[in-house]
């Protein structure tokens, strides 16, 4: 009976790898938007959006994030007139993998060697959802020269992390990513090609989001990143506050921060300790979904406004719009 059974499972789970497998095939996308930028040991995929000239927001994505997450809100920014530039981490996505760990420390280096290959020079807005808040913390303590503003979209501060009850659901978090990972690469996940995309995009980028969650390579290191939260949050920490000077947004999904209480405090300090900080939630929307068409307005007025207060911005004529 056991034999019976354990055949009729390893059938099964040839069955299920085998549909996925050709589920990708067909619809796996055959082209990938963006540019590959070779930093000499390695390439990672940058793809740009808007404007050719004028302010650009660099867009830094959360926990399992790449480009992709971003093409929404591209696209909106660039109608109004906004230039912006997503890419996918080591590993992530379509870009080839890093040296390990992967954590703050050693994403905000290949940031810096991307955008110095890439030809930015100039300071940039920097936007982190989720997670990624903490890799643009990070960097603009690094380069204060290279920064004119902070955009949060729910993201977990730093700080925010040394709340007990945050601190144990990273570490249960970054646990289960490892063993999503394994799933994954063992090709389980494949036939759920089309649940891969939870942020509701539209375009190429929708391929791209559900190719990556059945990606063993994407989880695999996707996994390390949130494994590796806890000391990223301290590298973050450590490394010290932003600049009171930059004007800081936060947009956050849901009800809105209570700010009576140490989880809405937390994620509020940016905007208080700002000389030009603002805040806005979006009720309607996910921790996911806010990057989405449908709710990515708020975050697109919080560029806005970011961009409006930013020094570097000021004395500079850009054009207009191409």
């Amino acid at each position: 009976m056991l034999k019976v059974i354990a055949l009729s499972l390893g059938a099964f789970l040839i069955l299920w790898i085998g549909a996925g497998l050709v589920i990708e095939a067909l619809f796996a996308p055959k082209e990938v938007r963006g540019q590959m930028v070779d930093l000499g040991d390695r390439r990672l995929r940058l793809v740009c959006a808007g404007p050719s000239e004028g302010p650009l927001v660099w867009l830094e994505a959360g926990a399992f994030g790449f480009s992709a997450d971003f093409a929404d809100l591209q696209d909106a920014l660039a109608t109004q007139g906004v230039r912006s530039c997503a890419y996918d981490r080591a590993g992530l996505g379509f870009s080839d993998p890093g040296p390990r760990p992967r954590d703050s420390a050693a994403i905000v280096t290949d940031l810096e060697r991307l955008m110095d290959a890439a030809g930015i020079d100039e300071p940039v807005v920097l936007l982190g959802h989720s997670m990624g808040g903490q890799h643009v913390r990070l960097f603009a303590t690094r380069h204060p020269e290279r920064v004119a503003g902070i955009v949060l979209v729910d993201a977990a501060t730093p700080e925010a992390v040394q709340i007990p009850l945050v601190r144990r659901f990273v570490t249960t978090f970054g646990n289960l990513s490892q063993g999503t990972a394994v799933a994954i690469s063992l090709g389980l996940a494949k036939p759920l090609f089309f649940v891969g995309d939870r942020i509701g995009l539209t375009g190429p980028a929708v391929r791209e989001k559900q190719t990556a969650f059945v990606s063993g390579r994407h989880a695999r290191n996707a996994a390390n990143e949130a494994s590796n939260w806890l000391d990223s949050a301290a590298m973050a920490r450590a490394a010290g506050t932003l600049d009171p000077a930059w004007p800081v947004a936060v947009v956050t999904a849901g009800a809105a921060a209570d700010r009576n209480g140490e989880w809405g405090r937390a994620r509020l300090a940016p905007v208080e300790a700002s000389a030009h900080g603002s805040y806005a939630s979006v009720p309607a929307a996910g921790h996911a979904t806010i990057l989405s068409h449908a709710h990515n307005g708020e975050i697109v007025a919080a560029v806005q406004r970011v961009i409006a207060s930013a020094a570097p911005f000021q004395a500079r004529d850009f054009g207009s719009a191409d």
